[in-house]
C-alpha cells in the first residue's frame, strides 16, 4: 500500500529480501519485529496488527508523518505551481525544439543540394 519494495524494507531492517518474504507469509510476528517494521513503515503497530485495507488506509492517511510524502499526496492544495501551466510550458518547449530540428534539417538539405550542384 505504501509502495515500499521488499528489498528496501529488508535494507532498513537489516534483513534479506527472502527474510521479508518469509515474514509476509507468517500468521503472526513477534512484538519486537512488529515494532521495527511499524517504525520503518512509519505506521502504528495497530495498523499492522489489525490490518483491514480500508481502515489501514485511514490510519496511514491520518498518521503518516513523512512530510515529503504526505505534503504532496494528502495535502495537494499546498502545491506551489499550476500543473496546467507546467504542461503548457512543456508543450511550448516541445514545439520550439521541433521547429529548431526542422530548421536544422532544412539547413542540412540546403548544404547537401549545394554539394550535389558542385559535382
Amino acid at each position: 500500500m505504501l509502495g515500499i519494495k521488499q528489498d528496501a524494507l529488508a535494507i532498513d531492517l537489516g534483513l534479506s529480501q527472502q527474510a521479508i518474504s518469509a515474514l509476509e507469509q507468517k500468521e503472526a510476528l513477534d512484538k519486537d519485529m512488529l515494532e521495527k517494521i511499524a517504525a520503518v513503515l512509519k505506521v502504528p503497530v495497530e495498523a499492522i496488527k489489525n490490518f483491514d485495507e480500508e481502515s489501514a488506509i485511514n490510519i496511514i492517511a491520518n498518521t503518516f508523518n513523512d512530510t515529503s510524502f504526505s505534503h504532496n499526496i494528502f495535502h495537494p492544495h499546498n502545491c506551489t505551481f499550476n500543473a496546467i501551466d507546467k504542461i503548457v510550458e512543456l508543450y511550448d518547449e516541445k514545439i520550439a525544439l521541433y521547429e529548431r530540428m526542422l530548421k536544422e534539417k532544412d539547413d542540412i538539405m540546403a548544404r547537401l543540394e549545394k554539394l550535389i550542384e558542385k559535382k
